[in-house]
């Protein structure tokens, strides 16, 4: 079956720290990076060229009163500033792919390992800790890469503007050189504290996550036992100091991008007025004067490069180190209590104990996908709840009809179309165990685990079941906890465990 993924191999991952990881990610596409540096470069370089133009507009045409020139150096300035567009888009594009690939590439290494580690990782990291790494890590990991295309043009483009002024004022020239750093090194306190208060903001939103997923997944016993007011009211506490927190992140941010705006303007002002002094005094010429402020002005947009990147590469590492540490994760290593499994490979193996939490720690050190009757069920409709757009209706069908759902399915007012609630509350367990199991097979792992399959069913639902899950697995490995005699008839391999062994 066709696997639609960004890619067939990500690769494999430098994990021996996060500069190493974000190297690698440029590494793997170093030819479109190369590109992103070329366009970057052109276009910050390109930035300087009207500034020349309108210098020898005025020079030439306006106090030279030569009008041939001055319609030359106009029509150069328009044309330029066409090109300059037109190389914009390419850059723009160039490094959109840059981004989309490192945040894709990093979303399939972690959703692929974590597939891998299977129940290893509820217990390592929480589900808010997870979901802010998909959703929070990898995009600032993308955005960090941006400083290998305009980041380079910003270098070029500073290095040759820094060229153009020595040729006029070595000592404006200087002050520029010298400037950048010092607008750098003003900012660094701000972004180091933002940096600090941002930390502790996706502490406390992770935290707010997992706490909203334990409040959907035990609404009915907290409803059961009357502390459904007592958590809503934890809940809301937690959520004002995530509010603080985010509103305490937002000042911080608007500081950075105040300074990030407002220094290099104050320091285009004190440039103006260095060279407005010197014109004064004959140092420079007029025309001069206009060429320096004018190239400083461009210099405006590379240097809000250089403080973006100051901002951007220290999020990035973090949340590479965030994203390193959870690829770093392995299997637990099973102590002498608890029974290691051992399976055939390509086979179905029942696993059999009395003793049901034995038989889940068990099947957990497993490195695959583990699917049991907890399975969260999402609302929305009967296809969004059990499949992704990748999968066609050949698959779907197909996993259906394994799961002996086609009945389920059909009963439903507007079959896959119909409205499921969360958890499935508005189905029986019996059919809510056969959409997990629909799930599951459609997830297609190399190691599918399935706790307790068909524990609501009767006996003729759950022999079509086992003999076809058995089918359409046949080559991968699967594992069934179960005591039925159906799954163990359809057997290649049975484990009995008892006490630890």
């Amino acid at each position: 079956m066709a696997r639609h993924v960004p890619y067939d191999d990500p690769g494999s991952p430098d994990l021996r720290s996060p500069w190493r990881y974000l190297w690698w990610l440029v590494r793997m596409q170093r030819r479109r990076v190369l590109a992103g540096a070329f366009w970057g470069s052109l276009w910050m370089c390109g930035l300087i060229v009207p500034p020349y133009l309108i210098a020898k507009a005025i020079e030439d045409g306006l106090r030279g009163g030569d009008r041939a020139a001055l319609v030359w150096w106009c029509g150069a300035l328009i044309v330029v500033a066409g090109v300059l567009a037109l190389v914009f888009i390419a850059r723009h594009r160039t490094m959109t792919l840059v981004r989309t690939d490192a945040s894709l590439r990093t979303a399939q290494l972690v959703v692929r390992h974590v597939t891998r580690l299977g129940a290893v990782v509820r217990r390592r990291m929480s589900a808010g800790e997870l979901t802010y790494v998909q959703n929070g890590d990898t995009a600032r990991i993308a955005h960090a890469l941006t400083s290998t295309g305009p980041g380079v043009g910003a270098v070029v483009a500073y290095v040759a503007t820094a060229v153009l002024l020595v040729r006029i004022s070595p000592l404006v020239a200087v002050v520029v050189l010298l400037g950048v750093p010092v607008l750098a090194v003003a900012t660094g306190p701000v972004l180091r504290r933002l940096h600090a208060v941002e930390a502790g903001y996706r502490e406390s939103q992770g935290e707010l996550s997992s706490w909203a997923g334990d409040v959907v997944a035990g609404l009915r016993v907290l409803s059961g036992i009357g502390g459904k007011a007592e958590f809503a009211q934890r809940f809301e506490v937690k959520s004002r100091q995530v509010l603080r927190d985010g509103y305490r992140v937002s000042a911080w941010l608007s500081w950075v991008q105040a300074l990030t705006w407002g220094l290099p303007a104050l320091f285009l002002a004190v440039v103006t007025w260095i060279v407005a002094r010197m014109a004064v005094s004959g140092a420079i010429t007029v025309p001069e004067m206009v060429a320096v402020y004018l190239y400083v002005t461009t210099l405006i947009v590379p240097v809000s490069f250089f403080m973006e990147g100051a901002d951007a590469i220290p999020r990035a590492l973090v949340s590479a180190q965030r994203v390193v540490e959870l690829l770093r994760l392995q299997p637990e290593v099973s102590d002498a209590d608890t029974p290691v499994l051992d399976v055939k490979s390509g086979a179905l193996t029942v696993v059999v104990s009395a003793n049901a939490a034995a038989a889940r720690e068990a099947v957990e050190q497993l490195p695959g996908v583990v699917a049991d009757n907890d399975d969260y069920l999402f609302a929305g409709s009967v296809r969004e709840a059990v499949s992704v757009a990748e999968h066609s209706d050949v698959e779907l069908d197909r996993a259906i009809w394994a799961a002996a759902a086609v009945d389920v399915v059909e009963a439903l007012p507007d079959g896959l179309d119909s409205h499921l609630e969360s958890q499935g509350r508005n189905v029986s367990g019996g059919q809510r165990q056969r959409l997990r199991l629909v799930r599951a097979l459609l997830s297609e792992p190399d190691v599918l685990v399935l706790v307790e399959p068909t524990s609501a069913l009767d006996a003729v639902t759950e022999s079509a079941v086992a003999r076809r899950v058995k089918e359409v697995r046949l080559g991968r490995t699967t594992v069934v906890v179960s005591s039925s005699p159906l799954w163990i008839g359809q057997a290649d391999q049975t484990v009995h465990l008892e006490a630890s062994r």
